[in-house]
């Protein structure tokens, strides 16, 4: 069971440095796009490659930062049901969550974006805006990584459940056990 948690607790550091890294592309999607605004309606100057720019920035921000919104349970949750559950019940609901909808989900997407990414990647795909940026096979892979840190995160999940179903949560760091409080995996709480 040390083992599990120190598996757990592997995984959510890697998804909350990989989630404080990626989520400073916010700032630079608001630089570049306020860049491209001013540009266009101030200087009537118009690159592409830019537009390009923010759109990319925000599509790998996006995929990054996935599995750091699942460790902080920032995804949409129907939870009228869930909130008020007891602990091992929530566990409950996530590991089958996990097992029956989440890791199919992320294998799913592995197995039908791994053609399209090597294909990609097989001719350097660019943008195919005419003065677009090239690299767009780097943005695909994103996809990849997407499928990857939201399964691992979803491996960290269940392993937390079972080591909570099991009463060995105690092996967990504090912020990474189940509490009564909804927002037990904030920034706050460490």
């Amino acid at each position: 069971m040390r083992a599990l948690a120190a598996v757990v607790t592997a995984i959510s550091a890697l998804n909350r440095i990989i989630g404080h890294v990626f989520s400073w592309l916010a700032l630079g999607i608001v630089v570049v796009c306020f860049t491209v605004v001013v540009q266009r309606y101030v200087f009537a100057i118009s690159h592409v490659w830019m537009q390009d720019l923010y759109i990319w920035l925000n599509g790998a921000m996006f995929t990054a930062v996935a599995g750091f919104a699942l460790l902080r349970d920032d995804h949409v949750r129907v939870d009228i049901f869930y909130r008020p559950a007891s602990i091992p019940r929530k566990a409950l609901v996530d590991l089958i969550g996990v097992v029956l909808f989440l890791m199919p989900f992320c294998v799913v997407v592995w197995l039908y974006a791994m053609p399209f990414v090597q294909r990609s990647w097989g001719y350097y795909e660019a943008s195919a805006n005419i003065g677009g940026l090239p690299g767009l096979f780097i943005l695909k892979s994103f996809i990849i990584a997407f499928a990857l840190l939201v399964g691992l995160q979803g491996l960290a999940m269940a392993g937390r459940s079972i080591l909570t179903l099991a009463g060995r949560d105690g092996l967990l760091p504090e912020r990474l056990r189940y509490t009564l409080q909804p927002d037990h995996l904030t920034e706050a709480a460490e």
